[in-house]
């Protein structure tokens, strides 16, 4: 069997960096990866578990045959739109059934979702598809507190080319299409398992998003070991408190593996104490995956005492990392076992296991999950460090990928001559292989699992007329992990504008919430380094001096 990177034959592949031969060869006798997309492995589990519940939304139970049939007949409406292999398809659709419609329609007619966060608006989504390529945007009527029509006609007159549906409409379409006699395809997805699955969206430091290509083989191994890991089964029933449309809540193990493996997704709308534990209690759910500041909420809640959390047996943190003084928290207060995971969208994916001890748990983000995940923890010179020293991670592996789409001036920065990707972590390594995260040698702002570009804040500010110059910074924060303080020097004018004033401005520019940053400091000037250049580093450890509204 030839299992040589596709590359001329795919109009997606010609912007990625495939795996080269010999490591690809290396992962497939191992194991590692399989002959399967991402479709084809639900298709299986709804073979043996037909009439198990998939998915549950609300009021609306649906089993695998039935979410597999919605799968098929959204097809339909796909193919009816002229969408082609290989071409590129936004999602921005909530924890509702119709994000899985969506997702796996696009994936069993070949074509390439691109993940958007629900929170995302039409700023966002319009950087999104100029930097994938989409014809389609899949969005939905039930994001909470957006304006989808809005979103739509905003993007229609800056991206004309740009086709906008709603997630709604894919099932009903199909099933009117079907009853006027168009053919219901049957089967999946028609590109090889090394081809491109999707395109995910990563934070950066450079204001332009960066695209991350998953193939169907690796990512199908992340979230099958994962699932092994986490003792995922038939009887797992699984509610993700963060959006479906990240990484950690896709594949770690996530609904993929949670659909791999015959177990329940249960959605929630979002992530408030009153709905999850509601759910929880209803549905009887086993697992929650949560970032940090939603694990402190539900901790804090004084309304966790009133529902029956029994069935509660596993509480996943990660996408930041977790306080210690919250972890040891967590079996105490709500009655189950909590496990970190430690990981990025590129690749790397850590856990604790879950017959570590407390300790471990409260006080490491886990081991890496795969023996063929090759880590390094070294020195700024590139030299490797002693266990318990601190140092920056570099990792290569069969689930981390090789580049970002269409963007050599990022990969070059951000990988080895060899394929080692640096995360931008400084972690310190124990003699047992558990990390423990430290810090970041990036800028990229972790708020709450979010991926804030400074850039990309300081852009917006740049366009208000009142606004001479900018930066953006992260600061400690033991809710978020990180939240964002934004310095501003005034243009010379009179007055000056104030932190209220510019935030209103900045929801005016359809900014997702957490790019607006939550300090405003009005200053005279910013420090800069010896040839100009805003010093961020500087700005942070003066940040006391320098006196100003916030």
């Amino acid at each position: 069997m030839n299992h040589q990177p596709l590359a001329a034959a795919d109009p997606l592949l010609a912007g990625v960096k495939p795996y080269p031969a010999e490591f690809a060869e290396r992962y497939i006798a191992a194991g590692y990866w399989a002959e399967r997309t991402l479709d084809q492995i639900l298709r299986e589990t709804a073979v043996r578990r037909a009439g198990h519940p998939a998915v549950i939304d609300r009021g609306r139970r649906v089993s695998y045959a039935e979410l597999v049939n919605r799968i098929d007949v959204s097809q339909t409406a796909l193919s009816a739109c002229g969408i082609a292999q290989g071409e590129r398809v936004i999602i921005h659709v909530p924890n509702v059934l119709e994000f899985f419609d969506a997702v796996y329609a696009v994936i069993s007619i070949g074509a390439i979702p691109v993940f958007a966060v629900h929170s995302h608006r039409a700023s966002e989504l319009e950087h999104l598809a100029n930097s994938s390529g989409a014809v389609l945007l899949l969005t939905s009527r039930q994001i909470p507190a957006a304006d989808p029509q809005a979103i739509a006609s905003q993007l229609a007159s800056r991206l004309p080319g740009l086709r906008v549906m709603y997630a709604e409409d894919l099932y009903e379409r199909g099933l009117h299409l079907a009853c006027s006699g168009w053919d219901v395809p049957r089967q999946g997805c028609p590109r090889p398992a090394h081809a491109a699955a999707f395109l995910q969206l990563s934070g950066g430091t450079t204001g332009k998003p960066k695209l991350i290509p998953k193939t169907h083989r690796d990512y199908a191994y992340s979230f099958e070991r994962s699932a092994q890991i986490c003792a995922l089964g038939d009887h797992t029933v699984y509610l993700s408190g963060i959006p479906l449309a990240h990484n950690f809540a896709a594949s770690s193990p996530g609904y993929m593996g949670v659909f791999a493996t015959g177990g329940t997704v249960v959605c929630a709308l979002d992530g408030s104490a009153e709905r999850v534990f509601e759910l929880i209690a209803e549905h009887r759910v086993t697992m929650v995956a949560a970032v940090p500041p939603l694990a402190q909420a539900w901790l804090n809640s004084n309304v966790k005492h009133q529902y029956d959390l029994s069935s509660w047996k596993l509480l996943q943190v990660g996408g930041a990392k977790l306080a210690r003084a919250v972890a040891v928290r967590v079996e105490q207060e709500l009655g189950c076992t909590l496990q970190q995971v430690f990981g990025m969208a590129e690749g790397l994916v850590c856990y604790t296991r879950l017959d570590d001890d407390l300790e471990t748990i409260a006080s490491t983000q886990g081991k890496p999950m795969s023996d063929a995940d090759e880590v390094l923890v070294l020195d700024a010179q590139g030299n490797p460090v002693p266990e318990g020293t601190p140092g920056n991670l570099w990792v290569r592996g069969p689930y981390t990928f090789r580049g970002y789409y269409n963007n050599p001036e990022a990969n070059a920065a951000s990988f080895t001559p060899d394929g080692f990707y640096g995360s931008g972590d400084i972690v310190v390594r124990d003699a047992r292989g558990y990390l423990s995260v430290v810090g970041r040698t990036k800028d990229v702002i972790n708020r709450g699992g979010e991926k804030v570009s400074p850039e990309q804040i300081e852009a917006v500010l740049l366009r208000h007329p009142a606004v001479h110059d900018a930066s953006v910074i992260g600061v400690p924060d033991e809710l978020l992990g990180e939240r964002t303080h934004a310095y501003v020097v005034p243009r010379e004018i009179s007055p000056p504008p104030r932190a209220k004033t510019l935030r209103a401005w900045m929801r005016g520019e359809h900014i997702a919430d957490h790019h607006i940053p939550d300090m405003i400091t009005v200053v005279e000037s910013l420090p800069t380094t010896h040839i100009g250049k805003i010093s961020r580093n500087t700005l942070g450890s003066k940040a006391a001096e320098l006196q100003g509204e916030s």
